[in-house]
């Protein structure tokens, strides 16, 4: 089997699970396909245990993907950008200070529990794991992907206010999050004692600076282009060529493409709401983010479930994997609970707030695809391996009951 046709049977079960979820289960859609991904990927792991000679040509060309270029290089840029180009910048600026807070402090308060306590969790097992690997894990599986819920909690009556929270501080957090990723993998790399606090706090300042205002200029750029004409083709054309092009030069100025995709995504979005597009065009170009979103997180899961066939997991390993879950939301509840705590003295939150984004915060493909971006030598397997239960537990268990809880903490709907 050639890595062509892998695609190709790749995107047909991603349409296959499309069509069950919308027929049969009738989730929301990005859930429904998601779960039915990480399903079809443990029948995979499975299938490769009972027959493991029919499923040596497929690990032979597995084990020849390079996925830190495909996932960093190609599919992030995409997803970051799909998500932020739904966002409503006029309410974004009224809940400002919550999301930046939220999407900077609280990740790196996450960051920081998650790997001192897996740290710990390591050494108790007997398992010689540095200090900077349990931190870059962290930073990994700390950015939350709750755009899959949004859905479900749209349906439960979720105040505007809340729900442009966890939608605004999702992307920028997911931004954040790889910088910070990409920042201690560098450390990693180069080792602590050749970077001085100094180097590194530069290389962040750098990046999340650098990448801002880059997103900034290219999202007006991209704006100024599609004010010109009216067609949803070209117009289309022009978004892809942004994230693209965008993505690419921002790697050859050594400012973070991922902040710089979400930045031009609103802009792009909501100045396309005001003046440009036509009502046919930009239902076309939503539609297709849309799509690609749906697409890219179904192939991302079906990805890790070819990635796992070729991992060699222990008992330990899924022990600590589990133990995990637990680290993660406790991780999260203090990363919401802090910083809310401390800006209700400036500004009202809705009620049960650190609840609701606690459980909120999913897991999910950007997760997936930075542990997948590892190389073998930070450890990349055991990541990967804790990686897929976390996200397993985060969108099946987390995400198909925040509805019910909302409901719960909130039986009539908000103003």
């Amino acid at each position: 089997m050639q890595s062509q046709e892998i695609f190709t049977f790749i995107i047909c079960l991603a349409a296959l699970f499309a069509y069950i979820n919308y027929r049969f289960i009738k989730w929301p859609s990005t859930i429904g396909i998601m779960a039915l991904s990480l399903m079809c990927s443990v029948l995979l792991v499975i299938a490769g245990s009972l027959f493991p000679s029919e499923a040596a040509p497929l690990i032979k060309i597995i084990t020849s993907i390079d996925f830190h270029s495909l996932l960093m290089k190609g599919m992030l840029g995409f997803l970051l950008f799909a998500g932020s180009i739904h966002i409503d910048a006029k309410n974004l600026r009224k809940v400002r200070l919550p999301v930046i807070t939220l999407a900077t402090v609280g990740i790196l308060i996450s960051t920081f529990l998650i790997g001192t306590f897996l740290y710990y969790i390591f050494y108790a097992f007997h398992i010689d794991m540095a200090y900077i690997y349990c931190l870059l894990f962290a930073a990994l599986i700390s950015p939350t992907d709750p755009i899959a819920v949004l859905a479900i909690l749209k349906q439960s009556g979720l105040s505007k206010s809340l729900e442009l929270k966890i939608a605004g501080e999702s992307l920028f957090n997911d931004g954040v999050a790889v910088v910070i990723f990409l920042t201690i993998m560098e450390v990693a790399q180069a080792g602590i004692g050749n970077l001085s606090v100094r180097d590194i706090s530069v290389l962040f300042i750098m990046q999340t600076g650098g990448g801002l205002l880059y997103g900034l200029l290219l999202g007006y750029l991209s704006f100024y282009a599609l004010r010109a004409i009216d067609k949803y083709e070209v117009e289309v054309m022009v978004t892809i060529a942004t994230v693209m092009g965008g993505y690419l030069l921002a790697d050859y100025l050594h400012v973070s493409g991922p902040l710089a995709m979400v930045v031009a995504g609103i802009v792009i979005g909501n100045n396309s709401k005001k003046t440009i597009m036509s009502i046919i065009t930009r239902d076309y170009i939503y539609k297709f983010w849309e799509l690609i979103d749906e697409i890219l997180n179904a192939v991302l899961f079906l990805l890790v479930g070819f990635e796992m066939l070729v991992i060699k997991v222990d008992k330990t390993i899924i022990i600590i994997s589990l133990i995990t879950i637990i680290i993660v939301l406790f991780a999260r509840w203090v990363s919401v609970a802090v910083p809310v705590s401390l800006l209700r003295f400036k500004m009202k939150f809705e009620k049960h707030a650190i609840a609701i984004l606690t459980w909120g915060g999913l897991r999910g493909g950007l997760s997936v695809a930075l542990a997948l971006s590892l190389p073998p030598e930070m450890h990349r397997d055991q990541f990967v391996c804790i990686t897929y239960v976390v996200v397993v537990f985060s969108i099946i268990v987390q995400g198909l009951s925040i509805g019910k809880l909302y409901r719960r903490l909130n039986p009539t709907p908000d103003p």
